[in-house]
């Protein structure tokens, strides 16, 4: 009978071990499952990689729309895109814009994009035009921008003209003021403006 009750005790001593250790794993198999995804399968132009007959070659002239997480609707084209074998794709003659839920517009041009899957976030270079509809069109060599909300920031210096005159600063930020706020134009780092009064008679009547 003592003998029983000994093993019984080294039994339940080793399931207080045992036990814990086991739903660790399994918990670590669930969370690992439930986040398996296709790589890149957020970035746009990845749909148009995948449906192309010459996938390492890239894809000419492909087309990506989407919505933004507070509803503002992204479209994207390129004259062709190339998949690189850390993941990432690579658009040529980048053209995006962005339609705000208040009617608003925001347009990008870049020479060159490379958006990456695991950041959700894209690099223009080459050369950057900014334009709104609000009357700014700016142009900067390089700026970073998030692709599934209003974030985009330049990379140095950016200059161009606006509603008040000619300007010039040492970075520029393009955010929403909290959830469904307004989309602002942040100049940092030194600003100058040059104010230029509308022409007489160039007002609307």
């Amino acid at each position: 009978m003592a003998r029983a009750l000994g093993l019984y005790s080294r039994v339940i001593a080793w399931a207080k071990i045992v036990l814990p250790l086991v739903a660790l794993a399994l918990l670590s198999t669930i969370f690992l499952l439930s986040d398996r995804r296709e790589p890149m399968e957020t970035v746009p132009f990845v749909e148009a990689l995948q449906d192309g007959e010459t996938t390492r070659e890239g894809v000419s002239a492909p087309y990506y729309s989407g919505k933004t997480q507070r509803g503002d609707f992204l479209t994207m084209t390129a004259t062709r895109v190339r998949p690189q074998s850390d993941g990432r794709v690579v658009a040529d003659d980048l053209a995006a814009a962005v339609r705000l839920t208040d009617g608003s517009e925001i347009l990008l041009d870049a020479l060159s994009a490379t958006l990456t899957d695991s950041t959700e976030t894209a690099l223009l270079e080459g050369g950057v035009r900014i334009r709104s509809s609000t009357g700014y069109t700016l142009d900067t060599d390089a700026m970073t921008t998030v692709l599934d909300r209003i974030e985009a920031e330049t990379l140095g210096p950016v200059s161009g003209a606006g509603p008040l005159g000619t300007l010039e600063a040492g970075r520029m930020r393009i955010e929403a003021s909290g959830t469904g706020g307004d989309v602002q134009l942040l100049f940092t780092e030194g600003v100058k403006l040059v104010y230029q009064p509308p022409k007489e008679g160039s007002s609307a009547e």
